[in-house]
């Protein structure tokens, strides 16, 4: 077994040395000894306030969501630790709102402690719920799909009791299938953006991901993948931000701040992607600010793909220390959601490709021909035809029709 020092502990947990001895002190941290004037913590050890003892009644989740952190609890940019705070008295919240927090932060070898933690206690419907939940996206992040069907597995065996609680838990896959562009098993209120089946606190975080399923049948359609009828092109991804844009004002009513992030995330990737520069930016810089504030580096990371270095481009005019540290979460990340993504969707997903070579081929995949590229991107057409020689060549593809799979 591998232990950390007191102060360590103290860092990753967020609490001060002395608590941290006060604990060991108490014994209230499992596998802690004393060595010489010094205490020895196991590596995956927990909190032990977010441990809740043999004898106490579970508490009630003060929001009835699958993530804490997409409800009005976190109501506040820069206030996610102080929301965390005032959810000490409540253990399993406390433990729930921080393990999303620091999967926000894309600090997962926390967020796997975390998991493990409840799924070990099984100590209510949320504590499990939230357990396989966070073991998905850390599988996500891993690109482990043995961990990803286990996740789904804990998730379905939730002891749900009431009618309510089972649609939370079709809604928990529904999200974590989102998330690896996964549409296959959708409950049918999902589809259709009806969300009376769930309670009020869930419908931030179904939203969010309602779009994400808005915009995976739009990139189908773009790329001939799929077919509507009296639709074409990129004629529903330019539609996509008439929904999306009053649910970020209604997010900016409700004060909830992390569906604020993410939908303006998703309204300048579909901006973006449609030649709307100038209105991705203005959401792209909001959502940017929104993160930076709690440190949101993971959420970040998950967005880059989508932006050919503009993501990047904009952090790193406002933090330059920060664009680093997520540069080196999404060398992580493009691997583990590929791989994962790739295996579900039986396709393979580059990762190899440079900046310009995804936007290019993005763009070809959308049918638009090489003149049309060349004068979007300000390149000539030979360097055009040459970067998608090299895309294809890199991903072992033989037709251009074919570029969609790799992205």
């Amino acid at each position: 077994m591998e232990y950390i020092t007191v102060k360590q502990a103290a860092q990753k947990w967020g609490v001060t040395p002395r608590r941290v001895q006060v604990l060991c002190a108490d014994n209230r941290i499992k596998g802690a000894y004393r060595f010489g004037k010094s205490w020895m913590i196991p590596t995956r050890a927990v909190l032990p306030n977010a441990r809740k003892k043999e004898d106490e009644p579970t508490l009630p989740m003060p929001k009835k969501s699958p993530f804490l952190d997409m409800t009005n609890l976190y109501n506040r940019a820069g206030g996610a630790d102080e929301c965390k705070e005032m959810l000490v008295n409540n253990p399993e919240a406390y433990a729930l709102f921080e393990a999303s927090i620091a999967y926000r932060r894309g600090d997962i070898n926390k967020v796997y402690d975390y998991a493990r933690y409840f799924l070990g206690a099984r100590s209510g419907f949320y504590a499990i719920l939230g357990g396989g939940m966070l073991l998905a996206l850390c599988a996500m992040w891993r690109g482990d799909m043995d961990l990803w069907n286990e996740a789904k597995r804990h998730i379905l065996d939730a002891p749900h009791t009431t009618e309510e609680e089972r649609e939370i838990i079709s809604l928990s896959l529904a999200i974590i299938d989102s998330s690896v562009y996964d549409n296959k098993d959708y409950p049918e209120w999902f589809t259709i953006g009806n969300f009376e089946l769930l309670p009020a606190d869930s419908h931030p975080a179904a939203k969010v991901f309602y779009v994400k399923y808005l915009y995976m049948g739009a990139f189908a359609l773009a790329s001939k993948q799929t077919e509507i009828e009296g639709a074409t092109g990129l004629s529903l991804m330019r539609m996509i931000p008439n929904t999306i844009e009053p649910l970020i004002t209604q997010a900016v009513v409700d004060k909830t701040v992390l569906p604020e992030l993410l939908l303006r995330l998703s309204c300048a990737v579909a901006y973006y992607n449609t030649g709307m520069k100038e209105r991705a930016l203005l959401h792209i810089d909001k959502a940017v600010d929104l993160a930076l504030q709690d440190k949101l580096y993971g959420t970040l990371a998950e967005y880059v793909r989508h932006f050919d270095g503009l993501l990047e481009e904009r952090i790193a005019l406002v933090d330059p220390a920060a664009i680093e540290v997520i540069k080196t979460l999404y060398a992580t990340y493009s691997i583990g959601w590929s791989t994962l993504s790739g295996k579900i969707r039986n396709r393979y997903i580059a990762t190899n490709l440079t900046e310009r070579e995804r936007e290019v081929a993005k763009l070809t995949a959308f049918g638009f021909k090489t003149p049309e590229i060349a004068a979007m991107l300000y390149l000539s057409e030979s360097t055009i035809k040459q970067t998608i020689t090299r895309v294809l060549n890199k991903t072992g593809l033989t037709e251009k029709g074919e570029l969609y799979c790799i992205l």
